[in-house]
């Protein structure tokens, strides 16, 4: 990997540079023993950067890519080449989403070895690749009608329902639970397990403070502000609000001066900076959002508030759970009202500043 040795952008440091890598696949040893892998996405996203970990005989690896056959040619490359045939030996997933576990049961299958996870996430997962093949609930549909859909955009919600389960290869039936403050040894050294929410349940961020290292998975990213939705499975839920709290615990719990390897984006130095960033940038869209809603507003209005960009209906999905969030924090708030019209659409409004309860 050719780079700009440490790039500083808007106070974060990147030792290896802030330009993508140029080639997917093996990248470089960042830390002794840990390994940085990029695999292509065929999404806007176009990455994700994986981990592997030198484990005595073997090898522990994080996340696994969506199950897609491009990258499962790039890992049979890394079979014969820098995994230098020694197995894998455990597989650890971040969290649920398919560009992290999709091929986890595809390499405990063929290295006949334990996929490591949160409980939480574990379960959801195997939920949301069951619905694949079936029919969009009537809550689902309820959900959308709700944030303020049309008819046409029901019906692509419908067609896309249960596409999940096309890039997860099926899950292990069974799995070895990771919680908050757990520590487990690899290549004889401790890796501090911590939990972080919003995003997904229950988020895992693996911490060595022998090699000052986190590995941050979605939680923590540099250049984006990972996604945070409100789902027809829980149209009520405040995931914003966790997604606050756990990234102020983040910063107390853990040193500045750790190198945090992400998910997207490069490695980078300024975990608590980057931490406030995220924080303040999503208390700047709730007044904004507050702002916004002097006169009643639907949640599919909202989106000029919270995007820099047009919302097509390649993301109208993410964009809207991501307004509801917002939405619901303010509502949890006691910032905004919401009620229900004749025609089953919510709408939105602030109240007085005088009538504001702030929680958390």
């Amino acid at each position: 990997m050719t780079a700009v040795e440490h790039e500083h952008y808007q106070g974060l440091s990147y030792p290896y540079g802030r330009k993508a890598p140029a080639d997917n696949g093996w990248i470089r040893e960042v830390a002794p023993g840990v390994h940085w892998l990029r695999f292509a996405l065929p999404m806007a996203l176009n990455h994700i950067n994986l981990w592997l970990l030198e484990d005595g005989d073997g090898w522990t690896i994080v996340d696994t890519c969506m199950d897609m056959p491009d990258a499962k040619a790039a890992w049979e490359h890394l079979f014969d080449t820098v995994l230098q045939s020694k197995p894998i030996t455990r597989i650890i997933a971040t969290h649920l989403h398919p560009d992290h576990v999709g091929l986890a049961g595809w390499l405990a299958e063929r290295f006949d070895c334990e996929l490591w996870m949160s409980r939480t996430d574990y379960v959801m997962c195997r939920m949301l690749v069951s619905d694949t093949g079936r029919k969009a609930p009537e809550a689902g549909i309820r959900f959308y009608r709700r944030a303020g859909f049309n008819d046409k955009q029901l019906e692509e919600y419908t067609e896309r329902f249960g596409g999940f389960g096309s890039v997860v290869y099926p899950l292990p039936d069974s799995y070895r639970r990771l919680v908050d403050g757990q520590t487990l040894k690899i290549n004889d050294l401790y890796w501090q397990v911590v939990v972080g929410k919003g995003h997904s349940p229950e988020h895992i961020c693996l911490y060595c403070p022998a090699l000052k290292c986190l590995i941050s998975g979605d939680q923590v990213l540099p250049r984006i502000t990972s996604n945070v939705s409100v789902f027809p499975t829980e149209p009520d839920g405040n995931p914003l609000r966790e997604w606050l709290s756990s990234n102020a615990r983040i910063r107390d719990l853990l040193p500045e001066d750790v190198l945090v390897l992400p998910a997207h984006g490069n490695p980078f130095h300024g975990l608590h900076q980057r931490l406030t960033q995220l924080i303040e940038g999503h208390e700047r869209d709730l007044d904004a959002l507050y702002e916004h809603l002097e006169e009643p507003k639907r949640a599919i209005d909202c989106f000029e508030v919270l995007f820099q960009r047009s919302v097509g209906d390649d993301i109208i999905l993410m964009a809207t759970g991501e307004s509801i969030a917002h939405l619901n924090c303010l509502k949890a708030r006691r910032r905004i009202r919401r009620y229900l019209d004749e025609n089953g659409v919510y709408w939105y409004q602030r109240l007085a500043e005088s009538r504001q309860v702030r929680i958390p």
